[in-house]
């Protein structure tokens, strides 16, 4: 997926990049494989915020994208490559032999009329296949991970990424996951063939606060433009200091920058073999 770079005309176009969308084969989702998902706005079900900076946003339609893949051992063809508005990645318009139609996660170099297969038996290790960990070779790219058999993909579902199943030991597979770290995963735990698609997302620039919006995404303001009672680097003439504080915090108080946020002692932490922290 290239990304376009207009010439300067205004001051949004300067810092701005496009997404091409060359590698799309149908614009339209299929409507079966749809729905409509309401908006929360970083609300609870209470009413009040919960994540800030999110309202708005274009109207889109929610693709339902099979996570699971368990109609096993029956062969697959693909009818189209489709943009989701709702992730990074590009989803696969896929067909099976009694004509059931699905969305999956699009891994790169698939194409129109490629064939792809879900087993939980050992099958060819080719790119869009997914079988269990235990039946793949050591080295194999991955994506679209379990974490509990037979529950569905979590793990590894952005746009360009991949981990790698660098060994097993016992009943668990070990896996290099996108972070650096390496993790333990049960052997029974399914996986896809392969590195996601759209792995240029990164490179573009949104260049302005309108097209963040249409994104869902509210600006954010630094903590020292704002008054003390809503920030603790609020306050001061211009653009003063944070004042007598040990370092940056959070808006709630609490130390920013470079702290850790996972729990001690996490009940997972036990399958985490080497953290990403270096």
């Amino acid at each position: 997926m290239p990304i376009k770079v207009y010439k300067p005309t205004t001051n949004g176009r300067r810092n701005s990049s496009v997404d091409t969308f060359s590698d799309l084969t149908k614009w339209e989702p299929e409507k079966s494989l749809t729905t409509v998902l309401k908006p929360k706005s970083g609300r609870n079900n209470q009413g009040f915020i919960t994540v800030r900076h999110k309202s708005g946003g274009a109207k889109k339609l929610y693709r339902l994208v099979d996570f699971k893949q368990q109609k096993f051992n029956v062969e697959a063809e693909v009818l189209a490559i489709e943009y989701d508005p709702s992730r990074g990645p590009r989803v696969a318009l896929i067909q099976y032999d009694g004509g059931e139609k699905s969305y999956i996660l699009a891994p790169a170099n698939l194409n129109v009329g490629d064939k792809v297969v879900a087993s939980d038996k050992v099958i060819e290790a080719k790119t869009g296949n997914r079988m269990p960990l235990e039946y793949m070779p050591v080295g194999l790219f991955i994506f679209n991970i379990e974490l509990t058999p037979g529950k569905g993909g979590q793990l590894v579902r952005g746009a360009g990424l991949s981990a790698q199943l660098v060994g097993f030991e016992g009943e668990y597979a070990q896996i290099k996951l996108p972070s650096g770290e390496i993790r333990s995963v049960r052997k029974q735990c399914a996986a896809s063939i392969g590195a996601l698609s759209n792995a240029d997302r990164r490179l573009i620039r949104w260049g302005k606060a309108g097209r963040m919006r249409h994104r869902g995404i509210k600006p954010t303001v630094k903590g020292k433009n704002m008054n003390p009672v809503d920030h603790p680097h609020g306050g001061g003439e211009g653009h003063s200091p944070i004042g007598q504080k040990r370092g940056p915090q959070t808006v709630y108080g609490k130390t920013a920058m470079g702290v850790r946020t996972r729990k001690p002692k996490k009940w997972s932490d036990k399958f985490i073999i080497k953290s990403r922290r270096k």
